[in-house]
């Protein structure tokens, strides 16, 4: 699942004209990876359409590790 999650940011990143400079892992805050207030509705939005679950329902995530947890649900 962590890898579905990675290509997601990664598509993010290269929209905006940016390449991924950092491993990602279940540790990585969202907004080290240089992702927007933008980027971040954006992740939501691709999340949830390919899982069918609101990430946001518990609150804010701020880390790949959260958004995880939230698609273990």
């Amino acid at each position: 699942m962590i890898q579905a999650v990675k290509k997601i940011i990664k598509e993010i990143l290269e929209g905006n004209g940016e390449v991924l400079s950092s491993e990602i892992n279940e540790q990585t805050n969202l907004r080290d990876l240089g992702l927007t207030s933008f980027d971040l509705a954006t992740l939501t939005v691709m999340i949830e359409d390919e899982y069918d679950v609101d990430i946001f329902e518990d609150g804010i995530v701020m880390t790949v590790g959260e958004i995880l947890e939230r698609l273990k649900k």
